[in-house]
């Protein structure tokens, strides 16, 4: 998106004093209503975790309690992309993992397939996030994009690692070979500054005891889960504290929390985007969206020139890194930038990398986590959370460094944005399907045997590669495809167009609910610049 100056607004040349501090003074205020709204925002975030905790923490814990499961590779990270979908919380799914490593209750193989699996499941988060832009067309675009990204680049980097480290223990061997000799317990947890601030705010509204989790997922006999089962993981509840035999119980109050932090956090998403939007326009748009954009310079030394902007991505990893780190959450990281996305402020070519940086930040907590274990157990911890470092910088070095990779995720979350931005349901389908739907079907089907998931899967897998090889054909060598392939005419429309379906779903709801985006084009759809996805291709 190519910012011009198209505001009309007075150019600050032009204004006398008065105008000016007229002007200052109403940027600052916005700006203090968009740290303010930024605030409540986080603290959502964390309240948002704290309900789904609250909601499905138990059961989370009693899926990690069948480790016999974990042995079969797909069905271990599986678990982890449910689990950690459930908890909102991949740093939670994966110190519950590095826990059961030190009790003896995972093995690393088992634990490496969870954390594979959480990685998919920390990306859900601004998924969610993104849907509050669904009431601007272009917005929504941007946004849905910017979020899926985060989740292409996981989805891609597990479906050739997952494979890889099954046949050949690629990341058990690596992370093994890291660990250090002369292990010494004791490391400190360095300051979590953002959570200082958050803190009062969030356990004036409830406070989780999250190691009831955990000791749900260690206990070995029913006797301890049972009596585990009699405490509350609900500590305070706006200020009071809830006793046995209370009416209300950790679900009903996880829902309160839930629904609650939902609504906030949409009013302060709509609160930042709309602010941003009065900001961000005139010079000050040019300037903040070339700024941010902008690459690194290259540097001239006498005659010669050293380019230098091919840097500026691995500086946006390191910022994000660096940011993840502060906050302790890859999860705020990427739902902080997602609007920013949205409105046009940061490409998402420039998200990207940011993204990736923030996935090695949140390892961080892994590793706080294994450095917790006794000396004994330590070089399991400690392996275990290496390797869900070297998963994520595998990934990186994949589907970033090698250049022509970068576009794959890229494109598949601009077309996954394109066709959210047309077709508005799309949205909570795709939420559905991929974080919920799939997962539980293929881990069926890989209890189901070897076999049978080998069949379903070459079923699954070879349609889809037949698409993707034609699609990429039809585009760029349209001349060696048989008449027939060089569009998808010849299908039904269902099977190349989500319209039929787009009638059947919004068409009831069409006069009612604006969300379907279905029955009439808005105001800003006429001004769209992105063409609708192409119906002859599937």
């Amino acid at each position: 998106m190519d910012f011009e100056d198209k505001s009309g607004e007075t150019p600050w040349g032009e204004l006398d004093g008065a105008g000016k501090a007229k002007r200052l003074l109403v940027i600052f205020l916005k700006v203090c209503l968009i740290v303010g709204a930024l605030y409540l925002f986080i603290c959502c975030l964390s309240l948002l975790a704290d309900g789904f905790r609250l909601v499905a923490g138990r059961q989370a814990g009693k899926i990690f309690r069948n480790s016999e499961i974990f042995d079969n590779a797909i069905a271990g990270m599986l678990v982890g992309v449910l689990v950690t979908v459930l908890v909102q919380s991949s740093s939670t799914s994966t110190s519950i993992v590095i826990t059961m490593v030190a009790a003896d209750l995972f093995t690393v193989k088992q634990a490496i397939y969870l954390v594979m699996g959480a990685n998919i499941g920390t990306s859900v988060t601004s998924t969610i996030v993104a849907l509050g832009s669904a009431s601007d067309k272009n917005d929504f675009r941007r946004a849905f994009a910017a979020a899926t990204v985060h989740d292409m680049f996981n989805f891609l980097t597990v479906a050739l690692l997952l494979p890889l480290e099954a046949a050949t223990g690629y990341l058990r061997h690596l992370s093994g070979a890291m660990i250090p000799a002369g292990l010494k317990d004791g490391a400190s947890k360095p300051p979590d500054m953002l959570k200082a601030l958050t803190k009062p705010f969030t356990k004036a509204i409830s406070s989780v005891d999250k190691k009831l989790i955990t000791k749900i997922a260690a206990a070995e006999t029913d006797e301890e889960l049972d009596a585990l089962e009699g405490k509350r993981m609900l500590k305070k509840f706006f200020g009071c504290e809830p006793k046995l035999g209370c009416e209300l119980t950790d679900e009903a109050a996880g829902w309160i929390i839930l629904l609650l932090s939902l609504l906030v956090l949409c009013v302060c998403l709509a609160t930042i985007v709309a602010t941003l939007k009065s900001i961000l326009k005139g010079r000050i748009a040019v300037w903040l969206h070339r700024t941010v954009n902008a690459n690194i310079p290259d540097a001239k030394c006498g005659g010669l020139t050293v380019p230098l902007s091919w840097l500026t991505g691995y500086f946006a990893i390191a910022v994000g890194f660096g940011l993840t780190i502060l906050v302790q959450s890859s999860s705020i990281t990427t739902s902080v930038i997602t609007p920013l996305v949205g409105v046009g402020v940061v490409k998402i070519e420039r998200m990207y990398p940011t993204v990736l940086g923030a996935n090695i930040g949140t390892t961080v907590t892994g590793v706080l986590a294994a450095l917790a274990a006794s000396a004994s157990k330590l070089h399991l911890t400690l392996q275990v959370a290496f390797a869900h470092l070297m998963f994520n910088i595998t990934g990186i070095l994949i589907f970033y460094t090698i250049w022509p990779l970068r576009a794959v995720p890229i494109n598949a979350a601009k077309f996954l944005g394109d066709t959210t931005a047309e077709y508005k349901w799309f949205a909570i389908a795709y939420l559905f399907f991929m974080f919920f739907l799939m997962p539980l079907f293929f881990f069926g089907m890989s209890l189901a045997g070897v076999a049978a998931f080998t069949v379903v899967t070459t079923l699954v897998l070879l349609p889809l590669l037949f698409i993707l090889i034609v699609n990429v054909l039809q585009k760029r060598k349209p001349d060696v495809l048989p008449e027939v392939l060089k569009t998808w005419d010849f299908l039904p429309a269902w099977m190349r167009t989500l319209e039929p379906m787009d009638r059947i779903i919004c068409k009831p709801l069409a006069d009612k609910m604006k969300f379907c985006g279905c029955g009439g084009k808005s105001g800003n759809d006429a001004t769209s610049t992105t063409p609708k996805p192409e119906t002859s291709h599937v």
